[in-house]
């Protein structure tokens, strides 16, 4: 009889996506005002919320915007290039 080897419990799927940021980055080119509407008119933010993201952005020279998995933060990185911003994706955790 072949004895089965144990094997951690680990899902795959999981392991395979783990969490994506998209950040955004400080430019010289655009508008505080500028940044603030993409953030509420792409990601759906609140006036508060967009103008806090802006002012990460413009004060600490970058701002996590939004996370998830890897396609869908592809996506919105295409979409913030669309709009002008510089932005990026990086793995949860990883530094910058």
């Amino acid at each position: 009889m072949t004895q089965l080897l144990e094997q951690p419990d680990l899902d795959l799927s999981l392991a395979a996506d783990l969490p994506w940021q998209v950040v955004v980055w400080d430019d010289p080119v655009n508008l505080m005002s500028y940044v603030s509407f993409v953030f509420r008119s792409y990601f759906g933010y609140s006036a508060a919320e967009a103008e806090a993201l802006m002012l990460a952005v413009h004060h600490e020279g970058r701002a996590v915007v939004a996370s998830g998995g890897r396609e869908t933060a592809e996506r919105h990185v295409q979409a913030m290039h669309g709009y002008g911003l510089w932005a990026t994706i990086r793995r949860e955790g990883e530094s910058l």
